[in-house]
């Protein structure tokens, strides 16, 4: 059948509604978050558009985790198959992209991954395994890219994709969400400005409730785009949480299906990678119709909730005129980088931090303790004692993907001379130089 409408841009879609996977039959993760957006898709005719693709998502092999995590004891005690297809989906959506089969791409994949770090006990904020790193680092394994920035414009704080990137200046973090002061995971603060080899390369923007879509859009204008220009990525990753809007059952945000569209029309992603979003009904299905026509670069000026007005997504001059402080000052922090870096780890050769993490869908609490070398060549090796209020205790030592001939050599010499009677559940290193993922 001829198709009627052609799209600007090649897009490919990836979905994953994960029909074997919940955390409950009720719980706000669940299948339906995708079924419904299928629906629409389907209703709207997207698919019979000239230049939009559908593709499968792939069961993604272990040592695609394990290059990006380490999973304690080991990833299948700890991840589903849903996990990996969602994982798999998101590296076909990048595959797609670098392979130039399409221009860019959408996967809509659950469950989700942002919460998740780089040493996984368990899931917390429904997140077990971080898709988009797992992409990211696929991508680069395989096609050699280097400068990737992330945009996370999830309502909650990407923890987890702070977390994995803390220390790589070659991955630009920047995540837009509600004040961790007002929602979980109670992070994402302007002083988290990335670990000592990378310093200033992660940047949290924390709204304050009530933003509507004038500071969203705002913050895109007047810090996201002039970074990015500054950074100048070989590839910009959406991490595409849909809670800001205004029906969002569990966050308290204004934005609207349309501003959705608008930003990612401003902010033009090659991949964007499907996070939260729990209004499923009211929200998902509208917000995803006008991120796929605004990355086709079709006219999505007609998406409108049913319910859509213009006092749901209006904020006060109050929000206003903090949001304009909030930003001048971020980019000012993100300009003057390098003279913080400086003042902050000049005459030190290594960094400590003590760290208490929750995984809510556990109950579990894991205390770590993370020392970083400080390196002027790499990323600089790192290694986190980790135990839990469970009883489990590990070593892990991470040799970055960058790593010069000291990092690398003594984080081997410190996983052999480490003795394994103090770490009952075992020692790992994580060689990212030689692609590896050893035990003791």
């Amino acid at each position: 059948m001829e198709r009627l409408y052609k799209a600007k841009n090649r897009l490919g879609l990836v979905f994953f509604p994960a029909f074997d996977w919940a955390i409950s039959p009720t719980h706000p993760e669940r299948e339906e978050r995708l079924l419904y957006t299928q629906d629409q898709i389907l209703e709207e005719g997207l698919k019979d558009i000239e230049g939009i693709e559908e593709y499968r998502a792939y069961l993604a092999p272990d040592n695609e985790v394990e290059r990006v995590h380490i999973c304690v004891p080991d990833v299948r005690s700890r991840v589903t198959e849903a996990h990996l297809v969602a994982a798999g989906g998101a590296i076909v959506a990048g595959r797609k992209v670098l392979e130039g089969e399409v221009d860019k791409a959408f996967a809509l994949v659950r469950p989700p991954g942002h919460h998740a770090f780089r040493i996984v006990h368990g899931a917390r904020g429904f997140c077990t395994i971080n898709n988009e790193a797992i992409m990211i680092e696929h991508l680069r394994r395989h096609y050699k890219i280097k400068k990737v920035a992330i945009v996370d414009t999830d309502c909650h704080h990407g923890d987890g994709t702070q977390d994995i990137y803390w220390h790589d200046k070659d991955t630009l973090y920047i995540s837009i969400h509600q004040d961790g002061r007002t929602l979980y995971p109670g992070t994402g603060f302007l002083e988290e400005f990335g670990g000592p080899n990378a310093y200033g390369y992660n940047l949290n923007l924390p709204l304050p409730p009530e933003t509507g879509e004038e500071g969203f859009l705002y913050a895109l204008e007047n810090f996201v785009l002039p970074v990015l220009e500054d950074f100048k990525p070989d590839l910009i990753v959406n991490s595409a949480g849909q809670d800001n809007h205004y029906s969002d059952p569990i966050t308290n945000m204004r934005f609207s299906a349309q501003g959705y569209a608008r930003l990612n029309d401003r902010l033009n992603p090659h991949i964007a990678v499907l996070e939260g979003g729990y209004s499923i009904e009211g929200a998902l299905p509208y917000v995803n119709v006008g991120i796929i026509l605004a990355l086709a670069g079709l006219d999505y000026s007609f998406v409108r909730e049913p319910d859509y007005s213009p006092e749901k997504v209006s904020q006060s001059p109050r929000i206003t005129d903090y949001i304009a402080r909030l930003c001048e000052e971020t980019l000012q922090a993100w300009q003057k980088r390098e003279e913080l870096r400086a003042r902050h780890f000049q005459g030190k050769d290594r960094v400590t931090r003590r760290r208490r993490i929750y995984y809510d869908t556990e109950g579990l609490m894991e205390y770590q303790q993370e020392t970083t070398l400080i390196c002027e060549e790499c990323a600089g090796l790192s290694w986190i004692d980790s135990h839990t209020d469970r009883g489990s205790h590990i070593l892990a030592i991470f040799i970055p993907r960058d790593a010069c001939a000291r990092c690398q050599k003594e984080g081997h010499a410190l996983f052999e001379q480490t003795e394994t009677t103090f770490y009952r559940d075992g020692i790992y290193l994580q060689d990212r130089v030689e692609d590896v993922l050893l035990k003791k």
